[in-house]
């Protein structure tokens, strides 16, 4: 990898929930142009941004009907372009969402595979029926079914999500070719990467058999359709024939994998993606059912993950480093504590720290910097994310006591994370001057950006710290990583070494104070209350570098 890489400090912006420029409630490029400047004061580097493509809305812009043009909603091609231009001005890249997987069903190419026109006839995974039903048993990961019917074709095509995003065929050459000249269309209006949407299902089984049953009735399809052994051959074909032509940051979105998949899709030879995104932390706290189950967060659990990736990620592959994102709940609210005002201060700024101070390229969701909260809607009516809505039609039909339902909403929808971000305590939360697509948290007058601005001791200063550390040490972007009082249940305890040099740093992510430790070298940061003592209180944090 490139030195520009692993020092890069990525933020993500929900466009529809950032910034809303002209009043009609959704967030837009113009927004987003209103705000670099905060961007580029909190001293990140590049700016993900999701699906900003022409697109139905099923799946808030990752069903794709246009891959060439903006949603109207989000502006012009000319609002994009200007976007760029500003953004490069301000010495920040910006990185577009790839959505390949599956495209929107009012994709022009999936209306021609319907009337088998020319190469299109096999653009997507179509199977006939058997004994005048589904080929399989398969389950939609937005529940239901994974295939549905065409009457006009007269046969089922694959949806591993919505119905109304057809999963592509990349077994088909055409079909690659045409990513590629997506890919290229936007690289060449001068893009600086993509982050690719659950880039490891592009590679399905030719065997296409019943999968085991779940929970939800259905049978499993993921054996069959993630990971399958063509994902390394397609993404080095992906970077022969477009990537290794750009100087671009890669990030796939890779859900069940494991450190020998990071090794084998994003090694450092840049042959193929520079990280992956892996989801093993985010299921620390499931249970049995995964996110839509009750579950305590396991501690050693998600320690022993966190040090598995980076141990066995060094000198092969590099990390990615996040708490939440657009499809998670809010990490204050998730790991840390919103019990009362000091918990949650210390304990996002608690959070922080632990991000940061670990090898590999920090991502910040769009209000992480400030510690924006999980939201606690009353009604589901108020509710937008597909997800959320067919997992309470199941709930319901399963006769669950409607608030345990809305219970596991509170915790576990993806509209935690699509609130429209806190600028203000003025009305809309200083979003827009209009009623937002959907509610504003109702603690905007407490957390918000103009707040966290003028006080020097807030979590927005502390992220600004965090990243001036980060790139002012080497041992931070370069040092190896070892974890320290594996066993301890309360206090995330590594090292990160570089030469002579090494930081260590301590993470309690408990209510309760910690044991004691012998603090040593000089205090780069934390969230300390009392310097001399020789414990952590509850969700403190302290970094000490020293000589090894």
């Amino acid at each position: 990898m490139k030195d520009w890489q692993k020092k890069c400090v990525v933020y993500q912006v929900y466009p529809r929930s950032f910034k809303d420029s002209n009043g009609d409630g959704i967030g837009d490029l113009r927004g987003i142009m209103e705000k670099l400047s905060y961007i580029k004061d909190l001293g990140a580097d590049m700016i993900w941004l999701n699906p900003i493509y022409c697109s139905p809305n099923d799946d808030n812009g990752y069903d794709i009907s246009d891959y060439r043009d903006i949603m109207p909603e989000f502006g012009t091609m000319q609002d994009f372009t200007e976007l760029l231009e500003k953004a490069h001005a301000l010495s920040l890249k910006i990185m577009m969402d790839l959505v390949v997987n599956h495209t929107s069903d009012e994709h022009p190419w999936f209306r021609a595979s319907i009337k088998k026109q020319g190469k299109y006839t096999d653009f997507y995974i179509w199977k006939d029926p058997i004994d005048g039903h589904e080929p399989n048993n398969w389950g939609s990961n937005f529940q239901g079914s994974a295939w549905e019917y065409n009457e006009e074709r007269g046969q089922y095509y694959l949806h591993t999500f919505s119905k109304k995003q057809p999963d592509l065929n990349w077994q088909n050459p055409e079909v690659r070719e045409e990513v590629y000249s997506i890919m290229k269309f936007w690289l060449d209006k001068g893009i600086d990467g993509f982050r690719m949407d659950v880039i490891n299902y592009i590679s399905k089984s030719e065997e296409m058999p019943d999968g085991e049953i779940m929970s939800n009735g259905y049978g499993n399809f993921k054996p069959f359709v993630v990971n399958g052994c063509k994902v390394p051959v397609y993404l080095q074909e992906m970077n022969e024939k477009v990537l290794s032509h750009y100087d671009v940051l890669t990030v796939g979105e890779t859900g069940n994998v494991t450190p020998e998949h990071a090794i084998k899709y994003a090694p450092l030879d840049n042959s193929k993606l520079n990280m992956i995104f892996q989801f093993e932390h985010m299921g620390c706290d499931c249970g049995e059912d995964g996110k839509w189950s009750d579950g305590n967060l396991d501690f050693i659990k998600l320690k022993t993950v966190l040090t598995s990736w980076q141990e066995k990620l060094e000198g092969k592959a590099w990390n990615s480093l996040y708490w939440d994102n657009h499809d998670q709940p809010r990490l204050v609210s998730r790991f840390g504590s919103v019990k009362n005002e000091l918990l949650w201060e210390k304990s996002a700024k608690m959070l922080a720290t632990c991000l940061f101070m670990m090898k590999g390229t920090p991502y910040i969701f769009e209000g992480d910097e400030i510690g924006m909260t999980n939201v606690v809607f009353p009604s589901i009516e108020m509710y937008r994310d597909i997800d959320t809505l067919n997992r309470y039609k199941v709930f319901m039909d399963k006769k669950m006591p409607l608030d345990k339902i809305m219970d596991l909403i509170h915790k576990n929808s993806r509209d935690n994370a699509r609130t429209p971000m806190q600028w203000s305590d003025d009305v809309y939360a200083g979003f827009g001057s209009a009623k937002p697509w959907i509610n504003i948290n109702s603690n905007y007058k407490d957390i918000n950006v103009k707040k966290e601005t003028q006080n020097p001791n807030s979590i927005l200063n502390f992220y600004k710290k965090l990243i001036k550390i980060r790139k002012s040490l080497p041992v931070v972007i370069d040092g190896y990583f070892k974890e320290l009082d594996s066993e301890d249940s309360q206090v995330f305890h590594f090292l990160r070494i570089l030469g002579d040099r090494l930081i260590e740093v301590f993470c309690n992510f408990s209510e309760m104070k910690s044991k004691d430790f012998d603090f040593k070298g000089e205090l780069l940061i934390g969230n300390y209350s009392d310097i001399s003592s020789k414990f952590l209180k509850p969700y403190e944090s302290r970094v000490y570098i020293r000589e090894k």
